[in-house]
């Protein structure tokens, strides 16, 4: 028999402990406000589970197993690996929780009104009254009606909790999910085929930054097809046919399982119950929010992967950060300039601004400078001696606007450039800013410092 508790009375309410409602919980409490989170599975959200954290151990460890070059993969141990890593950040995100005194409830929430939601328990239902609420239930993968998830088609988290190496794997959708879980499987063994619908895979960036990538995976004998558009599929016991068209050409392809990774659909249908709060949605059922994140309904506001914008992490962190100040009555408003946007891959694929070519779009004048990892002893020194960092730069006032790196660490050396676009760094700033030697860093100095030459050999 479910009971239904007494109300609890709280200033802000959030929906979703990923790292948009993690975040906003942390940051409300520290500014001394009552604060209650909602999460209907595991406390960390998508990312800490069944995404971003689970994924990168597994492509941790695929890079680990391939330095190695072990005959077998022992994948139940990289299996109890990730649980543990991931059990660590799920338990390090309720300790932080409890420690700042925010009451956690476990189960779906339902708008009862524009006030008023109730969380349906296993054992019991509460309503919650608030003052303002935060909506951050995340998303999940989406379905193609003619590749139903179970049995042998995989959504990336079913993928990410296989117990073996599949033998074979069609990827459908070569973005950032099915590239980085393509190499993944190919460095453990796994028989790979991509089908991407656009141009190239990895859509969105310049094709020159993603040509190491697919070079990469054409080592591990990846098939890549491009402008392939996935029709049908025919099961067997043990295997299943896929059916697509390339470039007009009819052509069908068999392996033990099928991974679909075409994008995420946001979680604001169905128990949610967003119609009876008067919340109104935009196109693909995302969440209608102004510049404070702040939805029609004044004191509810909306982040990550709910709302426009990509479905990253660190975007719905940011965005939390921003919706705490609003509730405090601070001037603040989202700006997405320098968001950062990561590939896993082999090598990784990094980029924050905007490109060459996006500026030029935009009529600016730019000036480009280019470093090779192939000169960079450190790189070298790690085996990793493919790659380059580009930086774009207004060509009158020398602040940098964009980078792109495909490389090694390329995750973590755009955090420089995008701190430098977010300050109105120059490209001097940047190149006489004393990097340590030998690091990759001096990779990025020396992309500068080629940008001011081409700048000097002008005049």
């Amino acid at each position: 028999m479910t009971v239904e508790n007494a109300a609890t009375q709280v200033d802000v309410l959030i929906i979703g402990s990923g790292p948009g409602g993690y975040t906003a919980a942390k940051r409300a409490s520290d500014h001394g406000l009552h604060v209650a989170i909602v999460e209907r599975d595991r406390i960390g959200g998508v990312c800490t589970n069944v995404g971003c954290i689970p994924s990168k151990v597994l492509i941790a460890e695929a890079h680990r197993f391939e330095i190695r070059a072990e005959a077998k993969v022992d994948f139940s141990q990289v299996q109890s690996f990730k649980k543990s890593i991931v059990d660590k950040q799920s338990n390090g995100v309720a300790f932080l929780l409890n420690n700042k005194l925010i009451t956690t409830f476990h189960g779906d929430a339902s708008f009862i009104n524009e006030h008023e939601v109730l969380v349906k328990g296993v054992e019991s239902n509460t309503r919650i009254e608030f003052k303002h609420c935060i909506i951050a239930a995340g998303s999940r993968p989406i379905e193609l009606g003619a590749f139903p998830f179970g049995d042998r088609i995989l959504s990336s988290t079913d993928a990410l909790a296989l117990d073996q190496v599949p033998d074979s794997l069609i990827v459908i959708g070569g973005g950032y999910i099915g590239v980085e879980l393509s190499q993944t499987f190919a460095k453990f063994g796994t028989k790979v085929t991509i089908l991407e619908g656009a141009e190239q895979i990895l859509p969105g960036f310049e094709s020159e930054l993603i040509r190491p990538v697919v070079r990469k995976l054409q080592e591990k004998h990846v098939d890549i097809y491009t402008r392939a558009v996935a029709d049908r599929m025919e099961p067997t016991h043990e295997q299943i046919t896929v059916y697509f068209k390339e470039q007009e050409n009819l052509r069908q392809v068999t392996a033990q399982y099928v991974l679909v990774t075409v994008g995420r659909r946001p979680n604001t249908d169905g128990k949610l119950g967003l119609d009876r709060a008067g919340i109104e949605l935009a196109d693909r059922g995302l969440i209608q929010v102004d510049e404070q994140c702040r939805t029609n309904i004044p004191h509810i506001y909306a982040i990550g992967d709910v709302i426009a914008g990509p479905a990253l992490a660190h975007k719905a962190s940011y965005e939390a950060k921003v919706v705490v100040e609003a509730i405090m009555n601070r001037r603040t408003k989202v700006d997405y300039k320098v968001i950062p946007h990561v590939v896993f891959s082999d090598p990784e694929v990094s980029s924050v601004g905007l490109s060459e070519s996006e500026a030029k779009a935009r009529s600016k004048e730019v000036i480009t400078g280019r470093s090779s990892f192939a000169i960079n002893g450190r790189a070298l020194a790690l085996k990793a001696g493919e790659g380059y960092v580009k930086i774009v730069a207004d060509k009158e006032t020398r602040c940098i606007i964009g980078a792109q790196i495909v490389g090694t660490e390329a995750s973590n050396l755009i955090a420089e450039l995008g701190l430098a676009i977010e300050l109105g760094a120059t490209l001097e700033d940047v190149a006489l800013t004393i990097h340590a030697h030998p690091t990759l860093g001096e990779i990025v100095m020396e992309a500068a410092e080629a940008a001011i030459a081409r700048l000097n050999a002008i005049k």
